[in-house]
C-alpha cells in the first residue's frame, strides 16, 4: 500500500485531482455571478472592450466558466473545459490590462486560473477522472473485440462468457487504482 502511495505516478494523478477539482470549485462561482446579473457584466466588462454582442458574450462567457468548472470537477471532456476556461481568463486578464494597467492585485486571481487552466489542458485530466475510466472501459472492448477476432468459434462463445462475468463494477474496481500511464 505505501509503495503505491509513494509512486511518482499515484502522486502525479492525485496532484492532477486536486488541482482539477479546487480550480473548478472555486471557479464556478464567477460564472453564476454572471449569470445572475448579465447586463452589469456586460457593461461592466465586455463593452469597454468594444466587443461586438456584449449580451451574447457575456452568456459565453458565464457558460463556458460554468460548464468548464463542472467538467473539470468531475473530470469529464476535460481537456475541453480547460480549454473554454482559458479562452474566457484570457479575455479577463486583458481586460484588466486595457482597464487597470500591470495592477498585479487585479491580475494574480486570474493569472493563478489560467495556469491552473492551461495546465490541465496540457497534462489531461490523469487517472482518477472519468476520462480515463472511459478510456480504459473502451480499450479494454477493442482488446476483448481483437481476442475473439482471433480465437476459434468453438472457443469465442468461453470468451465472451468470461469476461461478461466481471462487470462494470469489477473493472472500475481492478483498474481505477491500477497504473497504467507513466
Amino acid at each position: 500500500m505505501l509503495s503505491t502511495i509513494l509512486t511518482k505516478s499515484f502522486s502525479k494523478n492525485t496532484a492532477l485531482l486536486i488541482l482539477r477539482v479546487i480550480t473548478g470549485t472555486v471557479l464556478i462561482h464567477h460564472g453564476y455571478e454572471k449569470l445572475a446579473n448579465i447586463e452589469n457584466f456586460a457593461d461592466a466588462f465586455v463593452r469597454p472592450l468594444h466587443l461586438p454582442f456584449p449580451i451574447f458574450l457575456s452568456y459565453i462567457a458565464a457558460f463556458s466558466e460554468i460548464g468548464g468548472s463542472w467538467l473539470l470537477i468531475i473530470g469529464l471532456a476535460t481537456r475541453f473545459g480547460a480549454l473554454a476556461i482559458v479562452g474566457t481568463i484570457s479575455v479577463a486578464i486583458y481586460h484588466a490590462l486595457v482597464t487597470s494597467g500591470f495592477n498585479i492585485f487585479l491580475l494574480e486571481l486570474l493569472l493563478l486560473y489560467f495556469a491552473s487552466a492551461t495546465s490541465i489542458a496540457l497534462t489531461g485530466p490523469g487517472n482518477f477522472s472519468l476520462d480515463e475510466v472511459i478510456i480504459r472501459i473502451l480499450k479494454s472492448e477493442d482488446e476483448e473485440e481483437t481476442i475473439l477476432s482471433t480465437v476459434k468459434p468453438s472457443k469465442q462463445v468461453e470468451v465472451k462468457e468470461e469476461t461478461s462475468k466481471g462487470g462494470l463494477f469489477q473493472f472500475l474496481q481492478a483498474n481505477i487504482l491500477s497504473d497504467t500511464s507513466s
